[in-house]
C-alpha cells in the first residue's frame, strides 16, 4: 500500500496544495492502492509536500513520484500520445507548475482577505503564544519568495493579464478534447487538473476565477475531472 503524504481536504478540495492534489490525482489515474495521511512539514524529506511512502521507499516531489511509479510498477503515464503531443504536455505542466502557481500563491497569501481566508488557516494547529509571530514570518517568506520568482513585481493588472494569457492557453490546447492532450487521459492530466482546480477555487476572491469561467470548455473539464477522481466533492458541491 503507498501511502501519500499530502495536506488533506480544504476550500472544498481535495487538498490545499495542487502538488499535493496533483500526487493523489496520479495515484488515481495509475489505478494502484493507496491512503492518505496528514503530512508534517517538519518532517518532509525536502522540506516541502507532497512525497509518497511506497513500502518503506520515500520518494518526494511530485516529478519523481511519478518517475517511480512509472519505474517500481510500470505505469504508463504516457496515454499513448506521441512524443510531440508529451512535449506539448509537459511545457503545460511547467506553465501551471511555475508560472500559474505563483499567481495563486500571490492571490491566496498576499491579498489581506485571501490570507484570512485560507492561510491563515494553516497555522491553527501551532501553540497559540507564538502562533502569530509564525504566522508573520512564513509570511514574510512567501512575499519573499514570490519577489524573487518575478509574480511579485508585478501590479494587479500586470498579473491580471499574466494569469489572462496562460489560462487562454490552457483553453485553446484542451479545445473540444475531454482530456487536455485528446480522448485519453495522461499524466499531464494530473497536474492540470489539481493547477486548474486550485486556481478556480470559489472560496477566494481573484480575476483568475472569471477568466477560468470565460471559458465553458474549461469548466467542463473540472467539472467532469471532479466526477470522475473525486465524486465526493462533486456531490457536495452540486
Amino acid at each position: 500500500m503507498i501511502t501519500v503524504y499530502g495536506t488533506g481536504p480544504m476550500f472544498g478540495l481535495p487538498h490545499a496544495s495542487p502538488f499535493a492534489f496533483k500526487a493523489e490525482m496520479l495515484l488515481k489515474i495509475s489505478g494502484l492502492p493507496y491512503k492518505l495521511a496528514r503530512a508534517d512539514i517538519r518532517k518532509a524529506p525536502k522540506g516541502k509536500i507532497p512525497w509518497i511512502d511506497d513500502d518503506g521507499v520515500i520518494v518526494p516531489d511530485t516529478a519523481f513520484i511519478k518517475r517511480h511509479l512509472e519505474e517500481k510498477h510500470g505505469i504508463d503515464f504516457s496515454g499513448g500520445y506521441s512524443k510531440r503531443e508529451q512535449g506539448i504536455g509537459l511545457a503545460v505542466e511547467r506553465l501551471l507548475e511555475d508560472h500559474v502557481y505563483w499567481l495563486n500563491i500571490h492571490s491566496r497569501w498576499l491579498d489581506g482577505d485571501n490570507f484570512q481566508r485560507g492561510p491563515f488557516r494553516f497555522f491553527d494547529d501551532a501553540p497559540a503564544l507564538i502562533r502569530p509571530l509564525i504566522r508573520k514570518m512564513v509570511l514574510r517568506t512567501v512575499q519573499q519568495s514570490v519577489h524573487a520568482h518575478g509574480i511579485g513585481r508585478h501590479d494587479a493588472a500586470g498579473r491580471e493579464y499574466l494569469g489572462k494569457l496562460a489560462i487562454d492557453a490552457m483553453a485553446d490546447i484542451l479545445g473540444d478534447n475531454p482530456y487536455i492532450l485528446g480522448e485519453r487521459v495522461c499524466g499531464t492530466d494530473a497536474t492540470a487538473f489539481a493547477f486548474m482546480a486550485s486556481l478556480a477555487c470559489p472560496v477566494f476572491a481573484s480575476p483568475h476565477i472569471a477568466q477560468v469561467h470565460e471559458h465553458a470548455n474549461l469548466v467542463a473539464y473540472l467539472d467532469r475531472m471532479t466526477r470522475s477522481y473525486f465524486p465526493d466533492l462533486a456531490t457536495a458541491s452540486s
